[in-house]
């Protein structure tokens, strides 16, 4: 089963198109706004979503709630992203540019929300976060035994640095610094290379 699909199985029933697209609507103004002031009112998210006050409490009875469906959908997106790579038959170093900047496009455009992920507090979002670091660390391994890697490559130091530079880059990319494609290229090089010169003494 994929990660996609376990996500969603433990997701909500699907809403009707109709409310689907409410609920969108909402939860993108609500990154927007959140993402601006992370105290922001829910009449604020109604404001900036196009629709009454009344609209937004009727499908969020609370602020929190809002909040938790959108760390929540953020998490979906997330798992979409890393499943439509394809990390476990492509080849590596296609698989790791490809997911690299289908993970940026996420973070990105839910900045707020995927900051609420990573504490674990979110039982959606540890999930996710668990099965996205297991899909992770198996494409590392088949880049090191591709030879994209260095043999001896430390796997979990290397995945660490790997997340560090996508935190990085989605950051750039949140502040309006650069598309994914041109920052997933900067994250795959400098994780494959680095800045270091070819001449450069190695410490033994």
């Amino acid at each position: 089963m994929t990660t996609a699909q376990r996500s969603s199985q433990r997701g909500k029933r699907p809403l009707r198109a109709d409310s689907e697209r409410t609920v969108r609507t909402i939860l993108e103004a609500a990154e927007r706004v959140f993402a601006a002031n992370p105290a922001a009112t829910m009449e604020q998210v109604a404001q900036a979503a196009g629709v009454a006050r009344t609209t937004v409490h009727r499908r969020f009875a609370t602020r929190e709630a809002l909040v938790e469906e959108l760390t929540g959908w953020a998490a979906r997106r997330f798992a979409e992203a890393v499943e439509s790579a394809h990390t476990d038959s492509t080849p590596p170093l296609v698989a790791l540019y490809q997911v690299t900047a289908n993970v940026l496009r996420v973070k990105t455009n839910w900045w707020f929300a995927m900051s609420r992920t990573a504490d674990g507090a979110h039982p959606e979002a540890a999930r996710v976060h668990a099965e996205v670091r297991d899909d992770c660390e198996r494409l590392l391994r088949r880049a090191r035994e591709a030879g994209v890697l260095r043999p001896d490559a430390d796997l979990d130091w290397t995945r660490r640095v790997y997340y560090a530079l996508i935190h990085e880059a989605a950051a750039e990319g949140a502040s309006g610094g650069g598309d994914a494609e041109a920052l997933a290229t900067r994250v795959v090089d400098t994780l494959l290379r680095g800045f270091g010169s070819p001449a450069a003494p190695v410490i033994a």
